[in-house]
């Protein structure tokens, strides 16, 4: 099959990789990694108006995990970029 008519595959997970502007970056182990639907899941972690920092953390990866592949090793590392990322827009707001 051609890339051109099916699209482009991620080598990792074999997924198609997410293009446009649903795309956002989350900073891990100092590389900026792709996050599709970032806004999106910060949106809906932020309406359900959770205090603790873990209850966050899991949302966000629950979520996250939904529209991108997380390594299981990798789990809490990306938890706590996303919960950056989170922390970062709120104080934005």
């Amino acid at each position: 099959m051609s890339e051109e008519k099916d699209g482009v595959y991620c080598k990792v997970c074999g997924g198609i990789i997410p293009q446009g502007s649903a795309i956002g970056s989350i900073e891990i182990e100092g590389k900026s990694t792709g996050i599709n639907q970032l806004e999106f899941i910060l949106d809906e972690v932020t309406a359900l108006h959770l205090q603790s920092d873990r209850d966050i953390m899991n949302e966000l990866v629950k979520r996250a995990k939904v529209f991108n592949y997380i390594p299981t090793k990798m789990t809490e590392k990306y938890a706590e970029a996303l919960l950056q990322a989170f922390k970062k827009r709120k104080t934005k707001e």
